[in-house]
């Protein structure tokens, strides 16, 4: 009776596995369509890739350049300094900000350029204040909206994702080595540059690499400042300029650029495995951190504090300012009819997108536990490729297909299907983030020993069996934590959903942009503070963690 058991069970597995393959290649079909721009260089496309050589070309990427270099070098300051000073030495208000340097991962960049244009914007109250104090009458700084004030906002934001990994780094193995340098006389100067960075060069590499991939697939700021990046380049030409060969091309540009990112983080988080844990790391007694005092001590806190201050409580002060006076002052009040339609539209999308993408990541999480060949892993490798590709590259690449098959097939509704309708976002989420939802899912699976379901074989359970009555149960945690990560980041996603979203179902993200588009920056504070609320919960679930 066992046999023709077994053998059903194999031929389920083997069409699971080929479902999964084909769904995995879909979700691939974005990044292929634009890739596909190059395959047909006709004498139209060649022209067009002559004529914005000799035009915009040049200006896109200096500034995409001068962008991500002055953002690269901030990052790493920021983000490496905070990273030491917390592990590896110890002064007042160390405890408290060890978490609190995460909370500006909850700040979307252009939610922070808006805080900050509003405060310090010649007309703004901050100015005006000063000017009555001061007497001066003219602008007191530089306009915060130029390409030097988007890099500030960019270090603001995204300096956690160096600090996190360099302060994993540091805490793993650079407070023993110090101790081991300072019994050998090393000053404490020579310690820190010549043992602990060297150790966490790795962690901030791939700190950095990630930062620069969101700087690339930023449209808001770059769209609010008025940058010419490649970002907003493609939104120009799709949606301006109606030149999708352009537009085909910039994202193919732009698409190389963050290749090469995601091959340099690859090979940073590669080299990480040098950093593990080992016997006598930091928790031990002799590699404890060192206690500072006086002006020291207060030049850590400041370190540290400052990032915290800029990046995440003043704008979220300042916001907050907004939504009251909007609330108080205001004879409209505040728009809570249309902010209820508008969170519902959002909450909508990002839960339909995170159900659909942590359903799949169970799916192949499983499958690829069970092992076999074929094409399936090659093919969820390259699904986890999708969260390094911008949300206009993703839109234009989706775009593409449709258009051809329109072309050719004309009474096919596929155009209604992908841009009447919420399944074209939900599907571009997908593309964007159902790496994510992967990556939760397989660290859970990490947690689960083989023998597990070894002896769910050894007692006749089938593959169903296993992965409801076993699997899924483990993975609950992990499983919540994929749809979280999910929801949040679908939340604040702006470039792909303005390019794809149907007629009549703006979201936050969208409602705030275009608010701040139009100067309405008072306006814009409530959808922008309820996206930064959404932001804070997997924040608070990861600073619970890393304190755990």
């Amino acid at each position: 009776m066992r046999a023709p058991r077994v053998a059903g069970g194999s031929w389920a597995r083997d069409a699971m596995r080929l479902l999964l393959t084909l769904l995995c290649v879909a979700l691939a079909l974005p990044v292929l369509g634009v890739l596909g721009a190059w395959t047909t260089l006709d004498a139209a496309a060649l022209e067009v890739l002559r004529h914005q050589a000799s035009t915009v070309m040049a200006g896109y990427a200096a500034q995409s350049l001068l962008l991500v270099a002055g953002v690269g070098v901030g990052v790493a300051l920021v983000g490496t300094g905070a990273a030491a000073a917390v592990t590896l030495f110890d002064f007042p208000g160390r405890r408290v900000l060890e978490w609190a340097l995460l909370l500006p991962l909850a700040m979307p960049a252009y939610v922070l350029a808006y805080a900050w244009t509003d405060a310090l914007q010649f007309s703004g109250p901050v100015q005006v204040g000063l000017r009555k104090l001061t007497g001066v009458q003219g602008a007191l700084w530089p306009d915060v909206r130029s390409l030097w004030g988007a890099v500030l906002l960019f270090v603001l934001c995204l300096y956690p994702y160096v600090y996190l990994l360099a302060r994993t780094a540091l805490g793993e193995r650079a407070a023993p080595m110090l101790e081991a340098a300072r019994l050998l006389g090393a000053g404490l100067r020579r310690r820190v540059l010549e043992v602990a960075l060297p150790l966490a060069r790795p962690a901030i590499a791939a700190g950095i690499a990630l930062a620069l991939m969101e700087t690339l697939a930023d449209y808001g700021v770059g769209s609010y400042f008025g940058l010419t990046t490649f970002s907003t380049g493609i939104y120009k030409a799709w949606l301006v300029m109606d030149d999708r060969i352009a537009a085909a091309q910039l994202a193919a540009m732009l698409l190389a650029v963050v290749a090469l990112l995601l091959v340099v983080e690859r090979r940073a988080q590669k080299r990480l495995r040098f950093t593990a844990s080992r016997p006598g790391g930091a928790g031990s007694a002799e590699a404890r951190p060192l206690q500072l005092r006086g002006a020291a001590a207060a030049a850590a806190f400041v370190l540290c504090a400052l990032p915290v201050l800029l990046g995440f409580v003043l704008p979220v002060g300042w916001l907050g300012w907004l939504v009251w006076q909007e609330a108080t002052v205001s004879e409209f009040g505040l728009p809570l009819p249309r902010f209820a339609e508008w969170a519902r539209n959002s909450f909508e999308l990002a839960g339909l997108a995170a159900l659909a993408a942590t359903t799949l990541a169970l799916a192949l999480g499983f499958a690829l536990r069970r092992g076999g060949g074929g094409p399936l892993p090659v093919a969820a490798r390259v699904l986890s490729l999708g969260y390094a590709v911008p949300g206009a590259v993703i839109a234009v690449g989706l775009l593409l297909p449709v258009a051809w098959v329109q072309r050719v097939w004309p009474e096919a509704p596929l155009g209604a299907l992908f841009t009447g309708t919420a399944f074209g976002l939900v599907y571009a989420y997908l593309v964007r983030f159902s790496a994510v939802a992967l990556q939760s899912v397989e660290s859970g699976y990490a947690r689960v020993p083989a023998s597990v379901d070894e002896s769910a074989r050894l007692l006749g359970g089938g593959g169903w069996r296993l992965w409801r009555e076993l699997h899924l149960p483990l993975l609950r945690r992990s499983a919540l934590a994929a749809a979280l990560l999910v929801f949040v980041d679908a939340m604040k996603e702006l470039p792909a959903t303005l390019v794809l979203r149907p007629f009549g179902r703006d979201t936050l993200a969208v409602v705030a942009y275009n608010f701040a588009r139009d100067e309405r920056l008072a306006e814009a504070a409530l959808p922008s503070l309820a996206i930064v609320a959404v932001g804070l919960l997997p924040v608070l679930l990861l600073s619970r963690a890393l304190r755990a």
